[in-house]
């Protein structure tokens, strides 16, 4: 290949030429050919599958014998050496294609083009030769080790017909051409019955073909219509941890686009407690902070499609094990607008307005390390907790014709509240005191002054930062606790005039 490195492919080609001349047997050529792909030069990759690609397909259509397997043989070599370019990320990258990854993925489609064709005469018979099912096999394997490389990590958009889309296409169109359904391969799992790849790549791979089928759509009329919204979830699922587990950008967006559009066909209120049962849908992995904000509506959209009891178990398990305050929070806001829908003509229901609510009340009404919690770190939780005790004082009337559940509020929100207010106490006058001797260290300006001693505020060390920094973030701190000590005294003042109505 030392004149595809000094860009002198007419070389090459001349070199074919000759060696079709001197040698007559297409396996003996065959096997020269896939001696140049494997000693591919990194810089010549691209010319060099461009230019062997149209010659090997020549050479394995000439085979009296074992043409399925020359072409396994052909496609594993050519996606060994397509999987060493780079996958374009952006637009612009990929309609430059620096690298010719683009247009070597065009050759190798076109090189499975009338093997498939084949395939395609050959449906209409209702007995398969052994060769039919070996060159189906080897298709399959090509298209699968498409979908994981490059498809996977490429940037796909429907709005436009980019290579790579096209390239999706062509892949998509293949699979039941060759009468692998796509039901099988995503539902029935038929890749486990052959050693094709190992169960990480299939896994990938599957994942990718689910994104494109249920996202982005590519030939979904090839897909029954017979199977339910919820056991497409239920089955996708799989697909969707597997992608959010990644470190790959690519493959967190088509992890949650792939898990939003499984949601969207799902009823409201309607997943039941039992699919909670299942590890896939209690495992998927938080996502980046980058993709944060499209994780919190995917989260809010899978919340929104659990019935009342199943919402009730998630929200407990959440509190119990998130460890994450901001998290927590939101959970805390969706009990409340859970209570709200619950309070509404024929929505009652035991598990939001009942004797089952008081335990997820007290999840949410508690402060995790109690008088020593972090008020600063907990904030989120502790502002929407309080939210919702006002809230639900304002609806005395209607909670108090609920037997139990009232007189338990009660005695949460005294517990809460009396916790909640030493804890004030004492972060008030921790971090009044910091703030002091930061403003008398300011005033001195002494460079040999104590330091600030560390303080955490969510996870940033605050003296790693700048004097005027710290500063901001101690008075932040004490404006916190003011907003916490109005929303208790609005809370006493709701309690005082619920007494005042009842005498």
């Amino acid at each position: 290949c030392a004149c595809l490195t000094q860009g002198n492919s007419a070389q090459l080609l001349k070199f074919l030429k000759d060696e079709r001349n001197q040698i007559c047997n297409p396996k003996e050529l065959l096997h020269s050919l896939l001696e140049l792909v494997d000693d591919t030069d990194p810089g010549a990759i691209s010319e060099t599958i461009l230019t062997l690609t149209p010659h090997l397909q020549t050479v394995v259509l000439r085979l009296d014998e074992g043409k399925a397997a020359s072409v396994g043989l052909v496609l594993s070599a050519l996606q060994r050496q397509l999987s060493r370019l780079p996958v374009p990320y952006t637009r612009q990258q990929e309609e430059a294609d620096e690298y010719g990854l683009c247009r070597c993925c065009a050759a190798l489609a076109a090189f499975t083009n009338p093997f498939t064709e084949s395939l395609k005469r050959e449906n209409g018979n209702c007995v398969n030769t052994a060769e039919d099912e070996e060159l189906r096999a080897e298709l399959l394997k090509f298209c699968m080790r498409s979908l994981r490389e490059p498809l996977l990590d490429a940037e796909l958009r429907g709005d436009r017909k980019s290579p790579l889309w096209l390239f999706a296409t062509e892949i998509m169109v293949t699979l039941p051409t060759i009468q692998e359904p796509f039901s099988e391969l995503l539902f029935f799992n038929s890749l486990k019955k052959s050693p094709l790849m190992d169960i990480s790549q299939s896994k990938e791979s599957r994942a990718c073909l689910a994104y494109l089928l249920f996202v982005q759509l590519i030939n979904i009329e090839s897909f029954p219509a017979v199977f339910s919204p919820v056991f497409v979830l239920q089955c996708n699922m799989e697909y969707i941890n597997e992608m959010l587990s990644s470190k790959k950008e690519s493959h967190l967006r088509k992890g949650l686009a792939l898990y939003e559009k499984s949601l969207e066909g799902v009823q409201d209120n309607s997943l039941p407690v039992s699919l909670l049962e299942l590890r896939s849908f209690y495992s998927v992995p938080q996502v980046k902070r980058h993709q944060r904000e499209k994780g919190l509506q995917v989260f809010q959209l899978f919340i929104n499609k659990l019935d009342a009891e199943a919402k009730h178990k998630f929200f407990r398990c959440m509190l119990k094990t998130s460890n994450h305050p901001g998290i927590e929070g939101y959970i805390v806001k969706n009990i409340r607008n859970e209570v709200e829908s619950s309070m509404k003509p024929d929505n009652g229901n035991k598990w939001f307005l009942g004797a089952e609510f008081v335990s997820l009340l007290g999840l949410a009404l508690c402060l995790p390390q109690g008088p020593e919690t972090d008020l600063v770190h907990n904030m989120d939780k502790i502002m929407e907790s309080l939210n919702l005790l006002r809230y639900l004082l304002l609806k005395e009337k209607e909670l108090r014709s609920i037997a139990d559940v009232w007189e338990e509020l009660c005695r949460i929100k005294d517990e809460y509240l009396k916790m909640l207010r030493v804890c004030i106490s004492i972060s008030r006058g921790y971090y009044s005191a910091e703030l002091k001797a930061l403003r008398e260290d300011q005033k001195i300006k002494a460079k040999a002054a104590r330091l600030v001693q560390k303080i955490t505020v969510k996870h940033e060390n605050a003296s790693d930062m700048s004097p005027e920094a710290q500063q901001q973030v101690l008075q932040s701190a004490l404006v916190t606790f003011d907003l916490m000590e109005s929303l208790i005294v609005r809370i006493e003042e709701i309690t005082e005039e619920n007494l005042k109505i009842l005498n």
